[in-house]
């Protein structure tokens, strides 16, 4: 195996959890030796230096997002904008080639890992520098996703090739929504949001995941034949524990509950819910009758979620229920022994942080990646229930909230046994000793060989 220093540039999609996504993998190959140029808008560097763990490795670049009419002025990331606006963004990560350009010219870094700009391997090649695409999003879901169908019904099945033993389906409602995300128009450019993910895919060198073979090994090999290159997988890439501890006022909140009867809600930082369907969730929490933690971002058209929780609600829950519109612990919310189950959006990052816990999954994917996810856990895995929705209309309601979260808790059940046994299962292989080692290990050699 190769010894040889590598300098590695990295430009992510200016989206908080794609920046933290390349900077937990930035961390773990500077931990190898490997120095990291990470490039971000300047305002944004304050919020990451702390998961920074090694500064003397990996510097913070500074590039500066042009202004693009209709973006808000100082727009740094999505954080800044509304979904509406994302295309906005896209473009004016565009308009920084030239600067892009630049830096590597000024770095010189023997690769550069990025994902949405699609002109980066082209760029890269031309001088010299070899490109990866490492994806924030699962194997499974660059496979279904990533592709061009003459119609929405299409994505209600996989495509050609895919593994026959996969669990992985849409139902009509979400696979309407994917098709108009992958054919959105992309401002500034013919180019329609599907055509540029599957294009930065077929020009990089190599693509890159945190993944395990033992979990998307199917998966894996469908994108290398599809793609035709090499796919790396980097193995669970878990966030280093935090330094601190859980706030004193959760501690002893959830202190004063059993093992394990309590259900945590998180969907994200960007995921909001319509307001009737904000109350459904909450009134669904009511009716298990167990305490809860709901950290939730405001319904959409709400300011606070103080002023979209039901009426009456809170003084019926107020000596077991929380619902908290700022930001938490949660890697520290989810290891606390009183947390049961975890009512979860399925994002890829909340979804790893769970199996490491032994709290249940209860699954409730909004769009995109996390349905795939959902499918992924609830069907191929077996390790969490999904809430029963619409297959039309997309909607859930309070009674269906209440029976995927009994199953899960119910240790008497079939179901919940299967869960438990399967979730326990993985949760020792996630803490294997060395597997996240061996991973790295294996992802530092395969980008020496891209080199050679």
């Amino acid at each position: 195996m190769s010894n040889k220093k590598l300098k590695i540039a990295m430009y992510p999609w200016f989206a908080m959890g794609h920046l933290t996504t390349f900077l937990h993998i930035s961390n773990k190959l500077a931990q190898k030796g490997h120095q990291i140029f990470f490039i971000l808008p300047p305002k944004t560097q304050s919020k990451l230096i702390q998961f920074n763990l090694h500064p003397n490795l990996i510097k913070f670049i500074s590039i500066t997002v042009p202004h693009v009419e209709g973006l808000p002025p100082g727009t740094e990331t999505t954080t800044d904008v509304i979904f509406p606006l994302y295309s906005l963004l896209r473009h004016a990560m565009d308009l920084t080639e030239p600067a892009v350009k630049a830096l590597l010219l000024e770095i010189k870094p023997d690769l550069v890992f990025f994902d949405f700009t699609h002109w980066l391997p082209q760029l890269a090649r031309s001088l010299g520098i070899k490109s990866v695409l490492y994806c924030v999003i699962s194997p499974a879901a660059v496979a279904y996703l990533f592709r061009q169908e003459p119609n929405a019904e299409g994505f209600t099945r996989p495509p050609p090739g895919f593994p026959p033993s996969s669990a992985i389906r849409l139902h009509i409602d979400e696979a309407r929504t994917v098709d108009a995300i992958n054919n959105m128009a992309e401002f500034g450019s013919p180019m329609k949001f599907v055509e540029r993910v599957i294009m930065a895919a077929e020009e990089c060198d190599a693509m890159g995941f945190k993944s395990c073979r033992e979990m998307e090994g199917l998966y894996h090999d469908f994108l290398e034949k599809r793609f035709r290159k090499p796919v790396l997988l980097a193995g669970p890439v878990l966030p280093e524990p935090p330094t601190s501890g859980l706030d004193d006022r959760w501690v002893k909140w959830l202190d004063r509950f059993g093992p394990k009867s309590v259900i945590y809600c998180a969907f994200g930082s960007e995921a909001r819910l319509k307001p009737e369907l904000f109350q459904e969730l909450l009134l669904g929490f009511e009716l298990t009758g167990l305490p809860f933690f709901a950290a939730l971002k405001p319904p959409i058209g709400a300011e606070t979620v103080e002023e979209a929780i039901p009426e009456g609600f809170t003084s019926r829950t107020e000596n077991r229920g929380i619902v908290e519109g700022g930001w938490v612990q949660q890697q520290l919310i989810l290891s606390h022994p009183a947390v049961g189950c975890f009512v979860t959006h399925c994002g890829w990052g909340s979804i790893s942080e769970t199996l490491v816990n032994e709290c249940e999954m209860v699954l409730m994917p909004h769009v995109g990646d996390q349905l795939i996810n959902a499918r992924l856990m609830g069907g191929d895995l077996r390790v969490g229930v999904e809430v029963e929705k619409g297959d039309e209309d997309g909607l859930f309601t309070r009674e269906g909230v209440v029976k995927a979260i009994k199953l899960v808790m119910d240790g008497e059940s079939q179901i919940g046994r299967e869960i438990r046994a399967n979730h326990s299962k993985w949760r020792e292989f996630m803490q294997r000793k060395g597997l996240e080692d061996s991973y790295i290990d294996e992802f530092d050699q395969k980008l020496h060989h891209l080199l050679e």
